[in-house]
């Protein structure tokens, strides 16, 4: 790969394709569930357990694929994995379209959920570092948006397609193949991070960087502070908050059904009609999340999430209950989650550890989610008050550490020339450390935080401690 000058005045070219991975992402889950819960469960004579399992290993490669995508990104380029990436998502694709027994069906979803897990984390990297400054929040959260656009495409094509067994499933599946392939051939043509080139030169060419930088050959570095603090923080946010909403995306036609006596069409059209509000809501955030403001949007999302799943705590799964917490959540969730996490796994991370450290919060999440989802249908049925506590709960122990710690977390300083391959030597202090003395101008700014004033000092002992005074960012 010899082409590694930033795209100049393409910044959204990049934002689009390397976003698609979010795209891909939301159609697949939805997709899978969709086709193999619904339209190939007869035909094929898929048992409850079977599908569960299928679901769940998918969620499960999802997190395997993050966790070593993620690394090998930060090592080898994020072109590079993001290609490869994309090339085994179409193989798994493609399986899934043809199969006509279980075990097809396993090995599409081991390939879809390792290929997806594999893009995100180095996909979110590229769209960061491309962005021109003052504009990368923008850019990530549109990735928030094409995850929705997956979401609704999938849902229109299932509702509207009027078939039924293994022919509307394996319709659902070649949407997501000529549409992996399509993004597969125009992302051949962006270029490898400039921000990421000039940070892995630099570290080539200083295996031993001065102290307080994060060196490429030790991993270890990852789970010490300050940026231990921030792989935990995030980690823990995503991990808590998804439970909640995977458990709306994955089982909530469930729930709809088994709990509340509902009907799948009507459960397609709610949801349907909760995702346009979701997407306009996005719309604005995307306007403010490069200021400081941000944090008043955050807070008002982690309110509203909090609000949506404290109601069937309290009045059990009515039909009412369920209906206002998809659609409040939904609104909720274009302020805070997923969005402002993907935000923050570029913020609070170096360049060379950052798609590594996305990996793994990504990895720790879907994980987490993925065994609760083998639990998920018999702890409804049998403990239902129980079962929505303990999503209220951990929606409000993601509010919380949203709120209260993650604003604390030093964020990584930017060089100005970095991103359109800057001075190499500033590139590593930048691109590796958190800030070095000699570079005043990085001391002075801080990513995703517009207004910042001067950093002041921080205790990397302390993983409360803030490292600048100014306004907090969500």
């Amino acid at each position: 790969m010899t082409d590694v000058e930033s795209p100049a005045g393409r910044p959204w070219k990049t934002a689009v394709l390397a976003g698609m991975a979010s795209y891909l992402d939301a159609g697949a889950l939805v997709t899978s569930g969709v086709a193999i819960g619904g339209y190939y469960a007869g035909p094929l004579q898929l048992g409850a357990g079977t599908i569960g399992s299928l679901l769940g290993l998918q969620t499960l490669a999802f997190a395997v694929g993050a966790l070593f995508g993620g690394g090998l990104g930060d090592r080898f380029g994020r072109r590079k994995v993001f290609t490869f990436s994309l090339v085994l998502y179409v193989v798994g694709v493609l399986l899934l379209l043809v199969a006509a027994g279980p075990v097809l069906l396993y090995a599409g979803v081991v390939a879809t959920g390792v290929a997806i897990g594999a893009d995100l984390p180095v996909s979110l990297a590229l769209v960061n570092e491309e962005a021109p400054v003052g504009r990368k929040g923008t850019m990530v959260v549109f990735s928030g948006m094409l995850w929705l656009a997956g979401i609704v495409a999938v849902l229109l094509l299932s509702s509207s397609m009027g078939v039924r067994g293994t022919t509307g499933g394996r319709i659902l599946f070649a949407h997501l193949l000529v549409v992996a392939v399509v993004v597969l051939l125009l992302r051949l043509t962006l270029p490898e991070s400039a921000e990421w080139t000039a940070a892995r030169r630099a570290a080539d060419a200083r295996q031993q960087a001065d102290t307080g930088t994060v060196q490429l050959a030790r991993l270890r570095e990852l789970f010490t502070a300050p940026t231990g603090y921030a792989l935990l923080a995030t980690g823990l946010y995503y991990a808590t908050w998804n439970l909640g909403a995977n458990t709306l995306g994955q089982f909530g036609t469930f729930l709809w059904t088994a709990l509340a006596g509902g009907q799948v069409e009507e459960f397609s059209r709610l949801t349907l009609i909760g995702l346009p509000v979701g997407f306009l809501a996005g719309l604005v955030f995307m306007r403010v999340v490069d200021k400081p403001a941000r944090h008043g949007w955050f807070a008002t999302g982690s309110a509203l999430i909090v609000v949506a799943w404290a109601l069937p705590a309290l009045v059990g799964p009515t039909r009412f209950a369920l209906v206002a917490a998809m659609l409040i959540s939904g609104l909720g969730n274009a302020f805070a989650g997923e969005s402002v996490y993907k935000i923050w796994s570029q913020e609070l991370f170096p360049t060379l550890l950052r798609a590594t450290a996305t990996g793994v919060t990504m990895a720790f999440t879907r994980g987490v989610a993925g065994l609760a989802a083998l639990g998920t249908p018999a702890l409804a049925l049998g403990h239902t008050r129980l079962f929505f506590g303990l999503l209220f709960g951990v929606t409000l122990v993601a509010a919380v550490i949203g709120l209260a710690w993650v604003p604390r977390l030093p964020r990584v300083q930017e060089e100005a020339g970095l991103s359109t391959g800057g001075h190499e030597e500033a590139g590593l202090s930048s691109a590796l450390g958190y800030e070095k003395t000699d570079l005043p101008e990085a001391r002075r700014r801080q990513v995703g935080r517009p207004g910042a004033q001067e950093p002041a000092e921080a205790d990397t002992s302390n993983p409360f401690a803030s490292k600048a005074t100014g306004t907090p960012a969500a």
